[in-house]
């Protein structure tokens, strides 16, 4: 199981009754945040969530509404007295971006990890998540994510007794190691099933729509696409900003076939998106209107039956 948060849902500035936008993960005792704007601790202290556990911090990119939290939240980590090392993930240049603003948070009891994107699109496997970074199109280097939790086939019983494999090696088997015993060589394929529908969840602001985003999106159990207009007087200034409406949003969620839509990352003059939200159902029925701290236990299939 998955425990998604979407800590706030506005863009370019905090309001009062809107964070900016940021993505929070529990999976296996680790959490995973997606960009950290001014506000962000607040949006997890609201939540009830813990800072401690934040084991990987993705960046979009680096404009200040989806990192200029970040100081602060190290901050309190290190107050925390978290030792474990932080894993930062972002576009090229991360390191020199995040020194920048530790200029204000030079002294952490923790180290810090950087993966700096280099490529249209990497992949990284960390604390249980496969975390894919692909390329979209702002008016600065920016980058969508997608995280899934992959589920290995179920243990084949009858196959482990069958090739008289002992016990003892099962469980090492389940977990994916190859077991040496003397000459003989067992490897998971020889006792595990077809492997089994994971979980996925696709997070992506700040952009023009890009076949980029239909295809990393395509299939996801949750697809979180910024939806930064609803009016249809605003399409023309979307574009000049490299931003998105509703309607582009949810035909991408269409494209990709995906199980819901949350849109987010709006305009602090847009202030009631569900008055656009008929029209946006019209081209994908699945889509919801994204607030601050909305939730959702995203479950592997066997789990929802």
């Amino acid at each position: 199981m998955l425990d998604v948060c979407l800590l706030g849902s506005g863009g370019m500035m905090p309001l009062p009754y809107r964070w900016l936008t940021a993505l929070m993960t529990r999976y296996n005792g680790s959490s995973l945040l997606i960009d950290c704007g001014e506000g962000t601790q607040i949006a997890i202290k609201e939540k009830g969530w813990s800072f401690k556990p934040i084991d990987v911090i993705c960046f979009t990119h680096f404009h200040g509404d989806h990192i200029s939290g970040l100081p602060g939240l190290l901050l309190t980590m290190g107050n925390a007295e978290r030792t474990e090392p932080l894993i930062l993930i972002g576009p090229r240049g991360l390191e020199r971006v995040v020194n920048a603003l530790r200029v204000i948070a030079p002294e952490l009891p923790f180290p810090i990890e950087y993966r700096e994107i280099t490529k249209p699109q990497e992949e990284f496997c960390l604390k249980g998540y496969r975390i894919r970074a692909f390329r979209v199109n702002h008016n600065v280097t920016c980058y969508g994510y997608s995280i899934e939790i992959d589920r290995a086939g179920k243990f084949q019983l009858d196959r482990a007794l069958e090739l008289n494999i002992p016990k003892n090696f099962w469980n090492r088997l389940q977990k994916g190691e190859t077991v040496a015993d003397g000459e003989a060589v067992y490897t998971p394929d020889m006792v595990m099933g077809a492997r089994r529908k994971g979980i996925k969840l696709v997070y992506c602001t700040d952009t023009r729509p890009t076949a980029s985003i239909a295809e990393h999106a395509k299939g996801a159990d949750l697809f979180i696409c910024e939806g930064m207009y609803g009016e249809k007087d605003k399409q023309a200034k979307a574009v000049e900003n490299k931003h998105m409406t509703f309607y582009e949003a949810a035909r991408l969620a269409k494209e990709a076939d995906v199980g819901e839509l949350w849109l987010t990352h709006y305009s602090p003059s847009l202030t009631r998106p569900e008055e656009y939200m008929d029209e946006v159902r019209r081209i994908f029925p699945r889509a919801k209107v994204g607030k601050d701290r909305k939730s959702v236990e995203l479950k592997f299939e066997d789990d929802e039956k």
